[in-house]
């Protein structure tokens, strides 16, 4: 029987995930990327050697960064393994860590600011508490859902995320901010950061606002995201007290090796290191 991936696998497949309990933003994405293995085949039978010709046409036509291309593959990889073709799982490719963070994406703290203000100045003020929350918490854009007005009042946030639960607690700056905003816009309960609609905003509406005060602020595009604020907030509770374990319990990171991406340093500040340690001789 031949091996085509169909309509109908891909829609068992979301179910399985569904039925695993992945979240729904690692369930879009799984779906989203396989759409790329899908296109590729064009209709015709799955191999080996068409997986292997996948991952050079992603590298070598594409030319996707190669940890994308790894997204993409694992995101196959799975879906073999659902299926039971073990024999047309791939290798990703090892990519050696970066020692530093290019300049051009790493958000600074002043840089944060200015977009704070720039949400301000330009009216949008659920915008700029958003971001002050999720900056001056560590929290991701998907748990912002958890911010009601109960959790709010308490001054402590339970998020549930990917089977675990941590508690967040409310800086008392930001807690007396959200209480206001809260009252200003009559918000009775529930989530606090809702659409017109009075859904709980994702990750497309924040991106979206998030760009244009980019724009409006003059600051790399490469740096204005959502997820960069969490990262501004890993960096800046790590070098207040120097504790990766608490800063990954705060981030409710499982590994420390994904916490120690979030608090490497630039590469201007990689770049003083080595002239401060001197040792190009001025003579040779």
């Amino acid at each position: 029987m031949g091996r085509f991936v169909t309509e109908e696998i891909l829609s068992g497949y979301q179910e399985y995930l569904y039925e695993e309990e992945k979240s729904e933003a690692t369930i879009k994405k799984y779906m989203r990327d396989l759409g790329k293995l899908v296109l590729y085949a064009g209709g015709k039978e799955i191999t080996k050697k068409m997986v292997v010709g996948y991952k050079e046409y992603l590298r070598k036509k594409k030319k996707y960064k190669l940890t994308s291309i790894n997204s993409f593959l694992v995101a196959a990889n799975r879906l073999f393994e659902y299926l039971g073709w073990y024999d047309l799982r791939v290798r990703t490719y090892k990519i050696q860590k970066e020692a530093f963070v290019p300049g051009n994406r790493d958000l600074s703290r002043e840089e944060y600011k200015r977009l704070v203000k720039a949400a301000l100045k330009m009216g949008k003020i659920r915008l700029a508490m958003i971001i002050q929350t999720i900056c001056s918490t560590g929290m991701r854009i998907s748990e912002l859902a958890s911010v009601t007005l109960e959790s709010v009042a308490e001054g402590v946030v339970e998020i549930y995320c990917k089977g675990k639960q941590r508690i967040i607690l409310l800086p008392g700056k930001l807690r007396k901010k959200l209480l206001r905003y809260i009252k200003e816009n009559s918000i009775a309960e529930g989530s606090v950061f809702c659409t017109s609609r009075g859904k709980a905003v994702d990750r497309s509406n924040i991106w979206k606002e998030m760009k244009l005060l980019g724009e409006e602020t003059g600051i790399h595009r490469g740096k204005v995201y959502p997820h960069n604020l969490r990262h501004l907030f890993a960096k800046e509770f790590y070098a207040a007290g120097k504790d990766i374990a608490k800063l990954a319990d705060v981030l409710g990171h499982s590994n420390i090796e994904t916490t120690r991406g979030y608090i490497k340093s630039t590469s201007t500040e990689h770049q003083r290191m080595l002239d401060r340690m001197g040792l190009v001789l001025e003579s040779a």
